[in-house]
């Protein structure tokens, strides 16, 4: 497990979290998702610097997911690091609200010394909050 998804567990873990029950590396498919409320079928994922260069893969995955009736937020581990707070309202706003993501992980890469642009943007199923 990564420092950032660390940092994440110890605030979703053990119903913190509005009594939501997450789990850790679960399977769904032929994949592992970082974590997952299966009663509000809400993913997050946390990607590092990798997933840059992998975002075709990680779109494919996402559509996958979604059309098995899944919510998938995704966050860079640098946001999970620098603002849990921020990662950990944003996850209570998608559970209360049932919005969804708008936009796949970003092109850039906030390990690779670029500008960081945040890919957990959210909407409801009439466009943008």
């Amino acid at each position: 497990m990564t420092d950032a998804e660390r940092r994440l567990w110890k605030l979703l873990r053990a119903k913190q979290l509005g009594g939501y029950k997450f789990r850790r590396q679960a399977p769904i498919g032929k994949y592992i998702v970082d974590f997952v409320c299966f009663k509000e079928k809400l993913i997050i994922e946390l990607d590092g610097g990798q997933h840059a260069d992998q975002q075709q893969q990680d779109e494919a995955r996402t559509r996958w997911l979604q059309s098995q009736g899944y919510r998938v937020i995704r966050f860079w581990n640098t946001e999970a690091l620098a603002s849990p707070e921020g990662v950990y309202q944003l996850v209570q706003e998608a559970l209360t609200s049932h919005i969804v993501p708008l936009d796949p992980p970003p092109q850039s890469s906030p390990t690779r010394g670029e500008e960081q642009t945040s890919n957990s943007t959210l909407s409801n199923s009439e466009g943008r909050l």
